[in-house]
């Protein structure tokens, strides 16, 4: 059990408690002043779970059941996270930016590490934190203001919480330069200012790189190879060197890439036919209707349009398949 903390002060404002478990490996509990000191007490208790991810753990079935044809991908990920957890303090926090055509399960798969990394009864929102480029970062004008505000994001949260998550998403649609302003937090530092931040957790969500991922998993599938034999780390090389060029990536000449600090590079493959059926599956049984195979058919060999001669891969992933299931009940 988390240790139990009574704080009583002999004069001065009422003390409103409030006891947070953070991530997994580790037990955070934060008192909270409500009144105008706004001081923040925590406290790391022992370790509450298993040092490596076993495989009955929630993280590694729901990935291995909801998520299709990403093989590459989970594989990378399970290690990264169970890395991550055996040390007791991370050199540096484990930073993953994940790339591929929209619906292959990048958002999908930051969701599913969000919801299994933190306890069932606590709210997530205080751990997890979302960017949209779109909503959060529109205008180029005010990228020094951004910056700014980014990096007092994280520092507070980080200080909060040594375990929070922060999720980048559109980042092919990041202003140039703004993500290097998060450069000094991705490092190899004991603590910046009195703030640890090695047991952070930063995902990037990029579409920058769909096309050559795609690319390679064309040519395998040409040379009757399987999908299943193409090396990781030589499309982790590829896509390094792809974003790091590419101007609508987020990363283009960007520190982070060029000081190694993203610790590794999630190719999401294209989906085939027999993917998208998958993905029409799950969506029937999760919106209560029975399995019609003639309909799961009928949605997958439709969204299956690339390239325009073998129609080998779906072009939107499983992006639009609640919608087509709705449509088609």
């Amino acid at each position: 059990m988390g240790l139990q903390i009574l704080l009583h002060f002999s004069a001065g404002p009422q003390i409103s408690k409030q006891i947070l478990n953070c991530w997994r490996p580790v037990c955070l509990q934060v008192l909270q002043y409500v009144t105008s000191y706004q001081l923040w007490i925590w406290l790391l208790t022992n370790r509450l779970f298993a040092s490596t991810l076993a495989s009955e753990t929630p993280v590694v079935m729901d990935l291995d059941r909801k998520v299709f044809g990403q093989h590459l991908a989970i594989q990378i990920v399970l290690r990264a996270l169970s890395a991550n957890m055996r040390s007791k303090r991370p050199r540096k926090p484990l930073v993953m930016s994940f790339h591929g055509w929209t619906g292959t399960g990048k958002s999908f798969v930051s969701s599913i590490i969000a919801e299994n990394l933190y306890r069932l009864n606590i709210p997530r929102r205080k751990f997890v934190h979302h960017f949209s480029t779109v909503l959060h970062f529109p205008h180029l004008s005010h990228i020094h203001l951004y910056k700014e505000q980014l990096q007092n994001w994280i520092r507070g949260n980080v200080s909060a919480c040594p375990r929070s998550l922060f999720i980048f998403a559109e980042m092919d649609q990041m202003p140039h330069g703004l993500i290097d302003s998060i450069m000094p937090f991705l490092g190899y530092h004991e603590e910046i200012d009195g703030v640890y931040y090695g047991k952070a957790i930063f995902i990037f969500l990029n579409n920058a790189g769909g096309d050559k991922i795609t690319e390679i998993a064309l040519d395998y599938w040409r040379s009757l190879k399987r999908r299943e034999d193409i090396p990781v780390k030589k499309l982790q090389s590829l896509l390094s060197e792809e974003i790091f060029r590419n101007r609508n990536s987020g990363f283009f000449h960007s520190q982070l890439i060029q000081k190694n600090l993203i610790d590794y590079f999630i190719p999401f493959l294209p989906l085939e036919y027999k993917h998208v059926r998958q993905c029409v599956r799950e969506e029937l049984r999760m919106q209560g209707h029975p399995e019609d195979e003639d309909l799961i058919a009928e949605i997958a060999l439709a969204m299956t349009d690339y390239p325009s001669e073998e129609r080998l891969y779906s072009s939107k992933g499983c992006k639009t398949v609640a919608s087509r299931v709705a449509l088609s009940i």
